[in-house]
């Protein structure tokens, strides 16, 4: 086994892909060939007239910096040929990284991302001249390893499956990077972007920030030629500082800029108290119950760890050259306010601390108005909650919260000093 990485596959071309794994393989300078699936043939077609090259625009804290990636092979394996070409870069690949819209995407299709990967893994486990392997899944879920795992398994016989896992692994992701696919032809010319590929109306953006952790690999002498990323041996605390508090934050940022008319996260910096608040429901609701949660487990679960963390992501999510819109934060709030997500699952865990969420709930109250739905706020939320009340009594606590800020977010506008 090679001790330098030779090849690199990715599944799917959207921001992280493009903006992360992609990017971090070119920038290593370790592989000697960069391949992605992609299953859009106008996006195909359009890196292929670019002869493998395309441009990202990094937002830094002083403007925005464009840089290239070049040499990759863009394929798609709803195309027979193509497919071909896919399967043999997989048997050579020592990284593979899945960041497709969700993992209900890994056996979707025909071949699936899941069927592709599967042979490639079992060919390896029965030749020693191919690489051994890990697959990052970057899809938004806490378990997409574990998931895809299972699904690539179940194509093969117990004897092959202990094989794969002694020459290949499945790796969880925490992504903390904020990036986007600009899509709308004017806001890339407005925002001074540059487009993905010359002449094609898509320009991605991501943030410099690439302080991504990954799960602990334990494949034996194993090196990686994305050598940024950091490993944990428990992912699970640091992928729970992500959802409650990252994206709880952002969620009710948005939701407060929202409530006041702004258009972009940026407006935000330039609100004193609006800052605060949110700062403060980052430290003593949010931070103070992950660390309640996890002391002694990481610098960052403990004040003065979760302090830097909270303030480096504060500037990191009004920074004016992301260009962070408002609606994108706030859509889709039956999902932010689901049982498990950003808001009320971070509210639930101050609730086990025996932290009162009371600025989450003022996020959660103005996504309750967001949903547009004739039933008063309690129908509405338990539709939503399909889970068991436990601990009992739990669900009319949140309840309770919410309602008892909505009054607040009325009384404020009544007396026009909207948070």
């Amino acid at each position: 086994m090679s001790a330098i990485p030779k090849t690199f596959v990715g599944f799917g071309f959207g921001a992280i892909q493009g903006g992360l794994f992609l990017y971090e393989a070119f920038r290593s300078g370790m592989f000697e060939r960069l391949v992605v699936a992609e299953v859009v043939p106008d996006v195909v077609a359009a890196v292929r007239r670019a002869k493998g090259s395309y441009f990202v625009n990094i937002a830094t804290r002083i403007g925005i910096e464009v840089r290239q990636v070049s040499g990759v092979e863009i394929l798609n394996p709803t195309v027979p040929a193509d497919e071909r070409i896919l399967s043999m870069a997989l048997l050579d690949a020592s990284e593979i990284a899945t960041a497709l819209p969700s993992v209900d995407f890994y056996l979707r299709g025909e071949p699936s991302v899941a069927g592709l990967i599967t042979r490639a893994l079992q060919a390896k486990a029965a030749r020693r001249d191919l690489p051994h392997c890990v697959v990052y899944t970057a899809e938004n879920n806490n378990h997409a390893a574990e998931i895809l795992q299972k699904e690539c398994e179940q194509f093969l016989e117990p004897a092959a499956r202990a094989a794969v896992r002694r020459s290949s692994q499945f790796l969880n992701t925490v992504i903390g990077k904020m990036s986007g696919m600009v899509t709308d032809a004017k806001e890339i010319e407005a925002d001074g972007l540059t487009c993905l590929v010359e002449g094609f109306s898509r320009a991605l953006l991501v943030e410099e920030f690439n302080r991504i952790l990954i799960s602990r690999i334990n494949l034996p002498e194993f090196q990686r030629g994305i050598d940024v990323f950091d490993e944990k041996p428990d992912l699970l605390p640091f992928e729970e500082a992500k959802l409650y508090g990252h994206n709880a934050v952002h969620a009710l940022i948005g939701y407060l800029l929202q409530n006041r008319g702004h258009r972009f996260m940026s407006e935000a910096a330039g609100d004193r108290k609006l800052m605060a608040f949110a700062r403060e429901a980052f430290l003593e609701e949010s931070g103070a119950a992950l660390i309640a949660r996890h002391h002694g487990l990481d610098p960052l679960f403990a004040h003065e760890g979760f302090r830097t963390y909270a303030d480096d992501l504060l500037a990191r999510m009004t920074n004016p050259y992301l260009r962070d819109r408002t609606e994108r934060i706030t859509r889709d709030p039956r999902r932010k306010l689901a049982w498990d997500d950003r808001l009320v699952g971070t509210m639930r865990l101050a609730l086990d601390a025996g932290i009162p969420p009371h600025r989450f709930a003022l996020g959660a109250a103005i996504a309750c108005e967001a949903l547009a739905s004739p039933m008063d706020t309690a129908s509405q939320l338990a539709e939503l909650w399909t889970h068991a009340d436990e601990p009992v009594g739990r669900k009319a606590e949140l309840i309770q919260h919410i309602t008892e800020a909505q009054l607040k977010l009325r009384m404020e506008r009544e007396k026009h000093e909207i948070i």
